[in-house]
């Protein structure tokens, strides 16, 4: 009987190992740790995120969420800096995330109305007034691992465009701060999740 059971815990340990998961623990059914090494995406190199420098929390893990939201919503949740996308069941992939530091928060409902991979990203007039270094961008920064927006970016509108995105970022170090602009940024690994997850015209709720 204890040979049989270790058996079952051996196999569970390769299983969680096959899928990318570090572990399997109370209140999180995954966690994708191993999951933020360097990859080459549509021709770029994406680099890989010194993930032991990101509190654990952060990382990409599958989650127990009790909603009355259909699957297929982003829940943004500002103060917790985790981004929800709501799963079957009761359960969520959660994200770790930065979000709009003082003066930039914003809340509200709005939905997914455009997706694009590696984007142009260009600073609003009022942004580069603020930080007269961006004005070289004032047409556009090419895409690349650089770019502000990251590998993908998720558009929000609401009657119209917001302004507001879900995007990458290279600057891993602000997941779980309030540093940007009121946009709310992923980890390039996580976007790309994310991306392949959301749907053009998903809800979206930021509070």
């Amino acid at each position: 009987m204890r040979l049989k059971a270790l058996t079952v815990v051996a196999g569970l340990a390769v299983a969680t190992a096959l899928s990318g998961c570090t572990s399997v623990g109370l209140g999180s059914f995954q966690i994708f740790t191993a999951d933020y090494g360097s990859r080459t995406d549509a021709g770029y190199r994406i680099p890989p995120i010194p993930i032991t420098k990101v509190p654990r929390q952060y990382h990409r893990q599958i989650v127990s969420y009790r909603t009355d939201e259909a699957p297929g919503t982003i829940i943004v949740d500002t103060g917790a800096k985790f981004l929800y996308f709501v799963l079957p069941e009761g359960r969520a992939v959660r994200y770790g995330i930065g979000v709009g530091r003082e003066g930039f928060e914003w809340s509200g409902t709005a939905r997914v109305g455009a997706k694009r991979e590696w984007p142009v990203w260009t600073p609003p007039p009022e942004m580069i007034r603020r930080q007269p270094q961006l004005a070289k961008w004032r047409n556009g920064q090419p895409p690349g691992p650089t770019n502000a927006l990251g590998a993908r970016a998720l558009y929000l509108f609401n009657k119209g465009d917001t302004g507001y995105r879900l995007h990458g970022t290279p600057e891993w170090w602000s997941i779980g701060k309030a540093m940007s602009s009121g946009c709310v940024r992923l980890l390039n690994q996580d976007i790309i999740d994310l991306y392949n997850r959301a749907q053009v015209g998903a809800k979206v709720i930021v509070k």
